[in-house]
């Protein structure tokens, strides 16, 4: 969920390579966001830190406290090691830099999906 439409087109062709993923939704804000995770019921938030409405740190925290097993990546601009354990503290299982979508969006996810209760990931190059 970001509030770019490209970025979000991006995202999408790049989940859209693997047959194991399927995006079930897009939002442009967070307060979009957390009503359409409500609706869609999804395995995995992507959320952009930089959000109008509320934040990616806010959604990550509102969304932990509406679907407790739901697995959450933030992707940010910022430093995702220095952003981590903001992350973790709002409820997000990792991060990834916004910037290497292309490269890490995957290798993110999939540390996520596989992240046990309490231990976040991160990739950076």
């Amino acid at each position: 969920m970001d509030d770019n439409e490209r970025v979000r087109r991006g995202v999408a062709g790049i989940l859209e390579s693997r047959a194991d993923l399927r995006p079930c939704g897009e939002a442009q804000d967070g307060p979009e966001a957390i009503r359409k995770a409500a609706n869609l019921n999804p395995h995995l938030i992507l959320l952009d830190v930089s959000m109008p409405g509320l934040n990616g740190l806010e959604v990550a925290r509102l969304l932990r406290e509406q679907s407790p097993s739901v697995k959450i990546l933030v992707m940010s601009q910022h430093d995702p090691v220095q952003l981590l354990p903001r992350a973790v503290q709002a409820g997000a299982n990792g991060c990834v830099d916004k910037s290497l979508l292309v490269t890490d969006l995957l290798p993110g996810i999939d540390l996520v999906i596989g992240a046990t209760e309490g231990k976040a990931t991160t990739e950076r190059k």
